[in-house]
């Protein structure tokens, strides 16, 4: 009776209908895999890298939407504060004397009280005024001239206002040189003015606005750690960036021309890791298109909970299908036991003893030689991955560590090891402390710009260590007025002159060495020179001084690339300068702009 009954049993479990174990165990776990593979399909879905570009895309779009219509805004009260002033009668007298009775005082001060309230309402008015061709103009408080070494009939915004009638021009960002003394970064709004007499456009009013308003307005939209907004005008010009000084600099670019032939609304960069997202909205108004650049890694920032959901979600799947493989266990064979429990320590992160061993040539043997092979293979990635990263740190210590000039340092070393050999404590304390100064300031992460008191430091601390390698073939002398100490310089303008001094000069000289940093205040400028008496140069050195060279004793900071810097930062009129005469000498002197007399000159202005 029980055989009986154990037959009926087997003849309705559906286990045994199949002729391989492989056939049972597929329809065993078909229906497992499926259901977790479509909840998994499902979620996954819901978290594509697609969706929430595409939301963050409508949303970007949302925001500089709204930038461009306060933009709009913004400048159309500045349209209707030219409107103002182009049908201003005493506009219309002061700069063609038409049909007047009043003499040009009355005339000119209702005009200067009128730029005064104009200028005490908007705080982002930086300049405002009229001009005409025939020379006639009034700026600001009326004590403003223009600039003698510019003609500003050949300024683009004047042309432009010239040319577009009535109509009032946006210009893109500039520097403003028309007003002497005056070179302020800018967005001028121009507009004609008519000449009553003939009815032509001879005149243009003028409003230089700062950035303060379209900074503000941009600045307030957040998109994410390290998304930014700009603004293009219509010919492709730079209205405003965060960045605008790396812009003109040549340090940083935009995708401007992708932007301006954009057919859509937004669109994708493919740059690795700085991958971006540029939303773009344009102003029917200003023709000025808004762009909107967000991060891919700041947008899928959330990818890593992301994943974290799907493993959950797989981890509590596998545990449901190690319960029910529990349960089918008894009647599936004893290696698949054995493979489970390999595969449990597996999981566990355990590869050690997990090799199975493999009886004739089933599906079981088949699948477990498999799972040998995956199990080797994972061990085999990670142990790699883990030297791989190993080595990316190590590379990360050694890029750090190349900052400093190796030859440099070791000779430094050298000579503080001698010293100590020596006896001479003294003076490994001063060297020692020398060039901690020195690294100390080597490897910091400082803005760009340091006192002149802080680079002549770093400068004393190098040559504290110069001299002292060099014993008593150089000397040095730092002669700094005080006044300038606390002024601002571009960092690292220094130390490279004087090592080219000692190397290219000192070092090749047969008596003893010297080197004189002397800082003066000229006034509007500030001096500061190296002067040596080393071995000088030809004529012809001295035409390529500034010519890019490379030398494995250098730390890359070259004559070139010092006065490249200086002048980018200053201005073209200022940088270096050497005079040299072979087997005399060689003197470098570096000009800057003294903004101390700058202020106090605007002060009292």
């Amino acid at each position: 009776m029980s055989d009986e009954k154990g037959k009926w049993r087997l003849k309705f479990n559906p286990l045994f209908h199949f002729r391989s174990i492989r056939t049972t165990m597929l329809v065993s776990f078909s229906a497992l895999i499926v259901s977790g593979l479509l909840v998994f399909l499902l979620l996954s879905l819901n978290y594509t890298t697609d969706t929430v570009l595409n939301n963050s895309s409508s949303y970007t779009l949302q925001l500089i939407d709204q930038v461009n219509a306060d933009i709009d805004s913004y400048i159309s009260y500045m349209d209707n504060l030219s409107d103002m002033m182009v049908g201003s009668v005493d506009v219309r007298n002061y700069l063609f004397r038409y049909n007047s009775g009043e003499n040009k005082e009355a005339i000119t001060q209702r005009l200067l009280n009128t730029f005064k309230t104009l200028k005490d309402s908007r705080e982002d008015i930086y300049n405002i005024g009229i001009i005409s061709n025939n020379g006639e103009y009034l700026i600001n408080d009326g004590t403003d001239s223009l600039n003698a070494y510019m003609d500003y009939h050949e300024m683009d915004w004047y042309q432009k206002a010239l040319l577009s009638g009535k109509e009032a021009v946006i210009s893109s960002s500039h520097v403003q040189n028309v007003v002497q003394n005056d070179y302020k970064w800018v967005v001028t709004l121009s507009r004609g003015l008519v000449n009553p007499v003939n009815n032509q456009i001879e005149g243009v009013f003028f409003v230089d606005l700062n950035y303060s308003s379209i900074n503000d307005l941009c600045e307030k939209i957040s998109l994410g750690s390290k998304g930014y907004i700009f603004v293009v005008e219509e010919n492709g010009g730079i209205v405003y960036h965060p960045q605008q000084h790396l812009l003109y600099s040549g340090l940083k670019t935009e995708r401007v021309d992708e932007v301006r032939n954009s057919k859509t609304n937004s669109f994708i960069t493919d740059e690795g890791d700085n991958s971006k997202l540029y939303t773009i909205s344009k102003s029917d108004r200003t023709h000025w298109t808004v762009v909107g650049v967000a991060y891919l890694e700041d947008l899928l920032g959330n990818r890593k909970e992301t994943q974290l959901t799907y493993v959950l979600i797989a981890a509590a799947l596998f545990v449901a299908a190690v319960l029910i493989a529990i349960l089918l266990s008894s009647m599936i064979t004893k290696p698949i036991k054995a493979l489970v429990k390999s595969m449990k320590k597996v999981e566990q992160g355990q590869f050690e003893n997990v090799t199975l061993q493999t009886v004739g040539h089933n599906e079981i043997s088949a699948l477990t030689n498999s799972f040998n092979i995956m199990t080797e293979e994972i061990h085999h990635l990670m142990i790699q991955n883990m030297e791989e990263q190993e080595q990316k740190r190590k590379s990360e210590l050694m890029a750090l560590q190349s900052q400093i000039n190796p030859h440099f340092l070791y000779n430094t070393l050298d000579s503080i090891i001698w010293m100590a050999e020596g006896g001479k404590n003294r003076e490994v304390v001063l060297m020692t402390s020398s060039l901690a100064k020195l690294l100390r300031q080597s490897i910091s992460n400082e803005d760009e710009i340091v006192t002149i008191a802080s680079e002549v430091e770093y400068t004393r601390s190098y040559l504290t260590i110069q001299k002292m390698r060099y014993q008593d073939r150089l000397e040095f002398s730092i002669d700094v007025d005080p006044d300038i100490l606390d002024l601002k310089i571009v960092k690292l303008v220094l130390q490279p002159l004087v090592e080219n001094a000692i190397y290219h000069g000192i070092k090749y000289k047969e008596t003893k060495g010297m080197i004189w940093v002397t800082g003066r205040n000229l006034g509007s400028i500030i001096v500061i020179r190296v002067e040596d008496n080393g071995i000088g140069m030809t004529e012809e050195q001295l035409a390529h001084i500034f010519e890019k060279k490379t030398s494995r004793k250098s730390n890359g900071v070259g004559a070139g690339n010092v006065n490249k810097r200086l002048r980018l930062y200053y201005g073209p009129e200022y940088g270096l300068t050497y005079e040299s005469q072979l087997n005399v000498g060689t003197t470098v002197t570096i000009r800057i702009p003294n903004s101390a007399w700058e202020e106090e000159n605007e002060e009292e202005l």
